[in-house]
């Protein structure tokens, strides 16, 4: 029986992922990097520290990975700041509500930076619902190693089998299942491109899921 759920945040809860993608093609351009649509991608679900790490290696990039950080968290803040549009996806906020009626506790595993997790829950008053936040800047690797979500079952206080993920990227997906959770794959206009085969169950609507539906769900004894 699924006893907590553990949400991801960008492309699940919020589609900062525009605000991202501005905020690495202009580091990018700034760099004199040259960055495919289908390279970017591999880059989804991964921490920002995990990218600059790699990006370092691949282009021999003379600034440490904390001036990288940097530079790219001042640009995403900017465009954060001055967006308009921003607002939850479609089913987030009553999901999440009707969740925590349910007595369900909730998490968050985001491979976002903890400044950025702070941005949106304060716009969103998100921080009542959750009982702990855990961003992916904390582990040395990203998803789709699966340590965040086994970080996030540890402080919940649940084992693995009865925790549920609702991930929308590929590298969370694998994550959640070498975990040994359940998983929801969200398949919305915002995962373009990311194979969620692997995932328990997909919808392609939050309205889709409720508390009753996802008690009935569970994980095979491992």
């Amino acid at each position: 029986m699924i006893r907590t759920v553990i949400f991801d945040m960008d492309g699940v809860l919020v589609d900062t992922e525009p605000l991202h993608h501005d905020a690495f093609f202009r580091h990018f351009a700034e760099l004199g990097i040259s960055m495919t649509r289908e390279e970017y991608a591999t880059f989804l679900g991964s921490s920002t520290r995990n990218v600059y790490q790699l990006l370092k290696a691949q282009f021999g990039l003379q600034e440490d990975v904390e001036a990288l950080i940097s530079r790219k968290r001042e640009l995403f803040g900017v465009s954060f700041e001055e967006s308009k549009a921003l607002d939850l996806l479609p089913g987030a906020r009553a999901l999440i509500e009707e969740l925590f009626r349910a007595g369900l506790p909730l998490q968050l595993a985001s491979s976002a930076s903890k400044e950025t997790i702070g941005r949106v829950f304060t716009r969103f008053g998100l921080y009542p619902y959750f009982d702990n936040l855990v961003s992916g800047e904390d582990f040395p690797k990203s998803k789709p190693d699966p340590a965040i979500f086994l970080h996030a079952a540890r402080l919940s206080g649940m084992p693995p089998r009865e925790c549920l993920v609702i991930e929308d990227s590929a590298n969370g997906v694998t994550a959640a299942k070498a975990a040994g959770m359940f998983c929801i794959g969200y398949r919305s206009e915002h995962s373009e491109g990311q194979d969620l085969h692997h995932a328990d169950h997909v919808v392609s609507h939050l309205s889709q899921l409720d508390a009753a539906t996802i008690q009935t769900f569970g994980v095979p004894a491992y």
